[in-house]
């Protein structure tokens, strides 16, 4: 589990596939709203509580954003505006907004595994996905892979990359787009014709 200050009243919170099944937890137990679920989320919540130096009382949003590979997202948000009554008794509400997305994204060190990377998707035929560069890295981000093809697609992309922690959201926002759509068979198209030169 990963924690980071968004802002005052903003915490990010990245939970991978591991530390869910370590804690007996699966997605599904969250979209279900389990008793397991919250007994989580509130230590997740004296966590950060313990590491940021704040006091989460009163009213909370939780954004949850599911992404296929890497595990899942939360956003959560406090209301700056608290109930004193609300504040007094300890209590906390929450209101959760589930997003899940069957996005993959992978980040890899350099452009020759990239290439590789393209080079295997190619050949059990996925061409999809969009290629950015964010902070010296570059990511494979899919939200278009379906199927059979999502565990062939993540068995193949972690032979050359890892999951990424970081969102797509961000990267939309700040990283700088390669190539949108098609990127494997844009990767593919590009080099081969330039070994043939």
């Amino acid at each position: 589990m990963r924690l980071e200050r968004l802002n005052s009243n903003k915490i990010k919170i990245f939970l991978t596939l591991d530390d869910l099944t370590e804690r007996g937890l699966t997605k599904e137990d969250v979209w279900k709203d389990s008793l397991k679920w919250h007994q989580l989320f509130h230590e997740m919540l004296e966590e950060a509580s313990e590491e940021f130096g704040v006091d989460i009382q009163g009213s909370v949003a939780v954004e949850i954003f599911s992404m296929q590979a890497q595990g899942m997202v939360m956003i959560v948000t406090m209301d700056e505006h608290l109930d004193e009554e609300l504040l007094e008794d300890g209590f906390i509400e929450m209101q959760v907004t589930v997003d899940g997305t069957e996005d993959i994204l992978f980040e890899f060190q350099d452009i020759e595994d990239v290439i590789d990377m393209a080079k295997r998707l190619h050949i059990v035929h996925i061409d999809t996905g969009s290629l950015y560069a964010y902070k010296e890295r570059y990511y494979y981000h899919a939200d278009d892979i379906s199927g059979e093809d999502i565990q062939r697609a993540i068995a193949i992309l972690a032979e050359f990359g890892n999951p990424s922690l970081t969102s797509p959201h961000l990267l939309h926002e700040y990283g700088k787009l390669i190539i949108k759509g098609e990127a494997v068979k844009k990767l593919i198209e590009f080099f081969s014709q330039s070994k043939k030169v």
